[in-house]
């Protein structure tokens, strides 16, 4: 778990620097920086596949992280990227909600 722990930071680092490419308006690196973001957050999704209260929540990130690279790519490119980007955030909100109502009170036991 240790390891998955230091991919997980290091997700986050990609994920920052694909946002920041965003707000700097670097199409180029913004574009470049979704493929290994969105692959190592499904990854991880899968590394915790045999642990419900880990994967919905790393499911909801791999959702969340979709939706924003879509939404980035609207932006860029100038095309409506609002249908895709919903639809992903909602289910990532679905993943996420089947943690807290499930599993949640249960990862403490």
């Amino acid at each position: 778990m240790k390891h998955l722990r230091i991919i997980e930071n290091f997700h986050l680092v990609l994920w920052l620097l694909k946002d920041t490419c965003w707000m700097l308006e670097f199409k180029i690196g913004g574009v470049i920086m979704i493929i290994p973001t969105i692959a190592l957050a499904i990854f991880i999704s899968y590394r915790t596949r045999y642990n419900p209260a880990l994967l919905w929540p790393n499911l909801s990130v791999c959702c969340w992280i979709g939706a924003n690279g879509y939404w980035m790519l609207g932006e860029f490119f100038d095309f409506n990227h609002v249908p895709v980007s919903l639809f992903l955030f909602v289910a990532g909100l679905i993943c996420i909600s089947l943690y807290l109502l499930k599993y949640r009170n249960h990862s403490h036991d």
